[in-house]
């Protein structure tokens, strides 16, 4: 039997399948971007790397696929510690 499309992933493999049909950044040039994935305790941060010579353009956004459920969340392009922060803030306040 297949597994519901939003299963929580076990992997860092299955969370970046499972980001794959929302989370496709490309370069200027149409080509794909370089995308890594951080394994963090709540989830996986899925972000997109790029060449230096890509002119620097400013917005964009991460993904966090959660270990809990497998939903996914944009968060800001911040550097990964502190998108993976305030995911945290934002989905367990109290911790």
């Amino acid at each position: 039997m297949p597994e519901p499309e939003n299963a929580a992933p076990a992997t860092a493999e299955e969370a970046l399948a499972r980001a794959r049909a929302d989370f496709q950044p490309r370069c200027h040039d149409g080509t794909p971007a370089s995308v890594h994935v951080q394994e963090f305790d709540l989830g996986y941060l899925i972000y997109a790397t790029f060449p230096p010579t890509e002119p620097r353009s400013f917005g964009g956004s991460h993904l966090v696929v959660s270990k809990a459920d497998g939903a996914l969340t944009y968060v800001p392009s911040f550097p990964p510690k502190s998108a993976i922060a305030l995911y945290r803030r934002r989905h367990h306040p109290n911790a």
